[in-house]
């Protein structure tokens, strides 16, 4: 996540068993995830992040102008999308049953928990936990 449009916005990288939230920031126009208990710092998700949510994800109807949804999933994996388009929101959500949404879609508070970070540097998980472990 911290997409451009949350350049003005405080914070960090989100780490594994990190409580995060669906939030609206003041000083942005777009919608992000903040942490629970300190909504107002952004919570930074690589792609392939995965997050699983207290319940059934819900799509914000007011943004959309449409009937408010749920999504049927409580599992998601953090991507990029429009990386062609750099005028739109690129932060989305995909979930098990194919359906993506924009992280800026979805309705505010909803929690979810940080289970699992990409490895970085073109490694394996296993490679990864074998490093750690030395």
């Amino acid at each position: 996540m911290c997409d451009y449009s949350l350049d003005g916005v405080a914070s960090r990288p989100a780490r594994i068993g990190d409580r995060i939230v669906s939030t609206r920031f003041a000083t942005s126009f777009t919608r992000g995830f903040g942490f629970a208990g300190a909504r107002d710092i952004a919570a930074c998700l690589p792609p392939g992040t995965e997050v699983v949510f207290d319940g059934d994800v819900e799509v914000d109807a007011a943004l959309l102008r449409l009937p408010a949804r749920k999504i049927g999933e409580v599992v998601a994996r953090f991507r990029r999308v429009n990386a062609d388009r750099p005028t739109l929101p690129h932060d989305a959500l995909e979930f098990a049953n194919g359906e993506i949404a924009l992280v800026m879609h979805l309705a505010e508070g909803q929690a979810a928990t940080v289970i699992q970070l990409p490895v970085s540097g073109g490694g394996t998980a296993r490679a990864a936990r074998k490093k750690q472990l030395a």
